[in-house]
Order: C-alpha cells, then structure tokens, then sequence
C-alpha cells in the first residue's frame, strides 16, 4: 500500500494514505497506525486509535456514498507527538474522508 500507486493527504495531526483495490470483497478496508515513536506507552497509543476509529465510524458516510461500487484500502497515520481531544481528531478524519471523496469522484470522472 505504501510503496505502489497510492495517494496521500494530510490534515496535521493524520496522515491518510488510500488506494483502489480491486481484489477486495470489503468496501473499505481501514487501518489505523500510532507509532511507538510518537507514544511510548500503549495507553496513549490505544486511545488515539480510539478516537480514530470512532470518528471514522461516525463519518465514514462522507467516503461511502463518493465510491459507487469501488473498493479501497485506507489507512490513517499519527503524525504527532500530542494526545488530541476527540473534537480534533474528528474535524480532522471529516475534513480527509472529504477530500478522499472529492479526489475519488474527480479521478473517476477524467
């Protein structure tokens, strides 16, 4: 996924890293990665993915009605060192599955 034909966005403090898969039977297959590097302790690092993972869940409309029956491997990345508040992270993942959504109807459409 990183190394091939994938597109990347940033809304500091995630990175989201995507591509169209065509062999999945999943409409979207996520990944949530919080480096060891950022958080040394496993708490700090779960509840990241929490937030993550939860504003996904709440947003994930926003990518969903932009595929039109493609597939997509999507992975959200930590790139800070800060703990965020749940009001953050959202804003953030909303403000990427947008744009993930605006990119996917664009590259369809050319």
């Amino acid at each position: 996924m990183f190394a091939g034909n994938s597109c990347s966005l940033s809304a500091y403090p995630l990175r989201a890293v995507y591509r169209e898969n065509t062999e999945s039977t999943e409409q979207v297959q996520l990944l949530i990665s919080v480096s060891k590097r950022r958080f040394k302790h496993a708490v700090d690092r779960n509840r990241t993915k929490r937030l993550i993972r939860e504003a996904y869940r709440r947003n994930k409309h926003l990518l969903l009605s932009e595929l039109n029956g493609r597939h997509l491997d999507l992975a959200f990345l930590w790139i800070s060192d800060q703990l965020s508040d749940f009001a953050t992270v959202e804003s953030k993942v909303k403000n990427l599955l947008q744009r993930i959504g605006e990119n996917l109807s664009i590259m369809h459409n050319a």
